[in-house]
């Protein structure tokens, strides 16, 4: 989900950025995924002017992440890794991750309870908790997380990012909301629930009386996915 407005109109939809909010401190590992944003810009050889002119974010937005001032969220980071040539996961990859030492292959990336990777926290990210499922492989298809929604979310707040999304509600009660075609279509999903759409629509959700956790699998769309779909 990235940080977008949604602003609505009389026939349609339009989104802007969103102006920052308050800088918080934030985890390690969020530090951790902040770090490596400014790594993968490096390596590529890009200034943060270049890197904003293909991610679509300001240089000042992009610098306050690379210092560990504001932790982005989950689609703002896929966002900043397709201007990179990164995939999700590239972010939260732990160092030797699905090396043999730790994997008999490279195509299995087994994560036990205790080694799940918390990347978002909710003060930080709009009040969406987001914990890694499959941290330890890189180059997925599919990036699985454990997500909790918040009590409460901003009245003019959406999200969007290209790609599809599914979202399996683990416990508690959601409204979950969808813009199509400048309308908004409301679901309550219950525990056992799920949804599954395209999350270029702008999105969002919020718990019902008290707490509700999902399982969240981000799929992302390539360039020549979107060219196929455009065609």
């Amino acid at each position: 989900m990235s940080n977008k407005r949604l602003l609505k109109e009389p026939t349609q939809a339009r989104t802007v950025e969103l102006p920052d909010d308050p800088e918080e401190p934030i985890s390690e590992d969020e530090l951790a995924v902040c770090r490596r944003v400014r790594a993968l810009r490096t390596e590529r050889g890009l200034t943060l002017e270049a890197l904003a002119a293909k991610s679509g974010f300001t240089k000042g937005y992009l610098s306050k992440i690379e210092n560990g001032v504001k932790a982005p969220p989950i689609a703002s980071l896929a966002k900043i890794g397709r201007a990179l040539g990164q995939d999700l996961s590239s972010f939260f990859l732990d160092e030797g991750a699905t090396s043999p030492d730790q994997e008999d292959d490279a195509r299995i990336s087994v994560v036990h309870h205790w080694e799940r990777k918390p990347v978002t926290r909710g003060g930080t990210a709009f009040g969406y908790d987001y914990v890694s499922l499959a941290h330890k492989r890189a180059h997925k298809a599919m990036d699985p997380f454990i997500f909790t929604f918040p009590s409460r979310v901003d009245v003019d707040q959406y999200f969007q990012h290209p790609g599809e999304e599914f979202i399996f509600v683990l416990s508690g009660k959601v409204a979950f909301e969808v813009v199509i075609n400048g309308n908004t279509r409301t679901w309550t999903l219950e525990a056992g629930d799920c949804v599954y759409f395209d999350s270029d629509l702008p999105h969002r959700g919020h718990s019902i009386d008290g707490d509700a956790q999902a399982m969240v699998v981000v799929q992302e769309r390539s360039e020549q996915d979107e060219t196929a779909a455009g065609a």
